[in-house]
């Protein structure tokens, strides 16, 4: 089953949402300063276009980890390289230089932890959405259009009206219902 633009343009926006706000928000606890609007912006546009190539089918834990990881230093090193834009002050960028030697293990270790959590997060939330949309396109056969690339299926024809006679009783299963071969076993009667 394959996902419709719909679908993935969803898909696509709440990952790039996540890896953005997670990276965009590491990155300024560490700096001490956000990463400006632009980068932001530009970070979304570069990961949600990643998110609509790869969303075209359901993606695994490994999958959705592996991407993660990369959007993640792909960000980190974008973020980087906004702050050094000529709009900061040279005393910024000695200070910043001078902290990231210090703290490169532990924002690794943090960005690494953080995009895992976040990979486990969306994997549960595809596994929920892929979920639903092989229930409803089987439940709801006319939104199997807009869930994945199919044409609407075609009406059935009318079909001849047949007079309603007595139904015939249903039968349930018996949830606790024990089954034997043979006659019962004779019931011993006190002499």
């Amino acid at each position: 089953m394959s996902a419709s633009p719909g679908v993935r343009g969803l898909r696509a926006a709440v990952f790039a949402a996540v890896c953005v706000l997670l990276a965009a928000t590491g990155h300024g606890l560490a700096m001490g300063d956000m990463p400006p609007l632009w980068a932001d912006a530009a970070g979304f546009l570069g990961v949600f276009a990643l998110g609509w190539v790869l969303g075209r089918r359901e993606r695994s834990l490994v999958g959705i980890g592996a991407a993660m990881l990369l959007t993640q230093a792909a960000l980190h090193i974008g973020f980087d390289a906004a702050h050094r834009t000529p709009g900061h002050s040279m005393a910024a960028m000695h200070m910043h230089t001078a902290t990231q030697h210090h703290t490169t293990a532990h924002a690794t270790a943090a960005h690494l932890l953080a995009a895992l959590a976040a990979a486990w997060w969306l994997r549960r939330g595809e596994a929920a959405l892929w979920s639903l949309l092989r229930r409803t396109t089987t439940l709801v056969p006319g939104l199997a259009a807009w869930w994945r690339d199919a044409p609407l299926p075609a009406p059935a024809p009318d079909a001849p009206r047949v007079p309603a006679g007595p139904e015939p009783p249903r039968r349930t299963p018996l949830r606790h219902a024990v089954s034997r071969r043979g006659p019962p076993a004779p019931v011993p009667y006190p002499h």
